[in-house]
């Protein structure tokens, strides 16, 4: 966690009043960050609103409760933010060895010689060691560096241009890390088949089967696009997830095929908040992309990302998508 130099930065920056977010995982955390806080002097806030990633920045939290510094945890910087409220990223490293996972994740690697690796910020500093360990049983391994994130290989929510860079490359693709969401995000972006090696559990699996499955839906959400009249394009009022410009793309589009739309703005894309509009049939959501992909069961109505809400309208085949994936570059 840092916690040496979380102290000395607040020191350095005379900071008086710090707001601590985390993501879920994490929170457990907080007292003795905030503990850590107070021993350098500053009155310490911990944020107790869910916290997705590195777009999900509490600036306007901070400035509302006056605090003069920001403490981020768990994530690398992605995004450019405005310099009202200074931002401190603490990456929160994983100490865990991988050695053992990726040994187990090798014989479920057997069909394939050429391998993607990819990981999260907090096993970055040690995929080097990974890299090796596949090259001594044999396996061609490729890292990707698209220049959008700090580290080669890296991977976050909704950035894969790592593994994108390397997909025509190889075989398959290896995730190391904890659970499944970021090894989907991989293969829905490269269409490669997609090992875990999972160091906290100590384990490794495929998750090509859960892939399909979200495929499926995707595909039944897009056909019940094409039937509805009405749709809600949502514009996301996270700092690092506003995409008006994009959203009043897709509404543009839409009312040309025919769709009548209305623009929603919202912090939160939740299936309670969506069902107070009884009269929109469908959706788009231009902030997250993960809502729709992952959480598609929980909404009533389909909720479509904006490369979806381009099939409905004519302009992306279906083919492609399953060929370029569902994450923008």
């Amino acid at each position: 966690m840092e916690e040496a130099r979380l102290k000395a930065e607040i020191k350095k920056r005379g900071a008086k009043r710090v707001l601590i977010q985390l993501p879920e995982g994490l929170k457990p955390e907080g007292p003795r960050l905030a503990n850590a806080v107070e021993k350098a002097g500053a009155l310490a806030i911990i944020s107790g609103d869910p916290c997705y990633g590195a777009c999900d920045l509490a600036v306007h939290e901070a400035e509302s409760l006056g605090a003069d510094l920001i403490v981020h945890l768990g994530h690398s910087q992605m995004i450019s933010t405005p310099d009202r409220v200074p931002i401190i990223y603490i990456e929160a490293k994983s100490k865990l060895g991988l050695s053992s996972a990726v040994n187990k994740a090798l014989t479920l690697l057997k069909p394939w010689k050429r391998i993607g690796l990819v990981t999260t910020v907090q096993h970055v500093e040690m995929i080097g060691r990974v890299k090796e360990q596949l090259v001594e049983a044999g396996k061609k391994v490729e890292m990707g560096n698209s220049g959008r994130l700090l580290q080669p290989g890296q991977v976050t929510g909704c950035n894969y241009g790592n593994a994108l860079a390397v997909a025509r490359n190889v075989d398959a693709l290896l995730f190391v890390g904890g659970g499944r969401f970021h090894a989907i995000g991989a293969a829905l972006a490269t269409s490669k088949p997609t090992v875990v090696a999972d160091p906290y559990e100590n384990r490794a699996y495929s998750v090509d089967a859960e892939v399909q499955r979200v495929v499926k839906q995707r595909w039944a959400n897009i056909e019940a696009g094409v039937k509805a009249t009405h749709f809600g394009v949502i514009v996301g009022l996270k700092i690092g997830q506003r995409r008006l410009e994009s959203a009043l793309r897709i509404k543009e589009k839409l009312a040309k095929a025919g769709k009548g739309t209305t623009l929603l703005a919202m912090h939160e894309v939740t299936p309670e908040a969506l069902l107070e509009f009884p009269s929109i049939d469908a959706y788009v959501n231009t902030a997250c992309p993960r809502i729709g992909l992952d959480d598609s069961t929980k909404f009533q109505k389909p909720v479509l990302t904006t490369k979806e809400a381009l099939v409905v309208v004519g302009e992306l085949k279906w083919e492609r998508l399953l060929k370029e994936g569902w994450f923008e570059d």
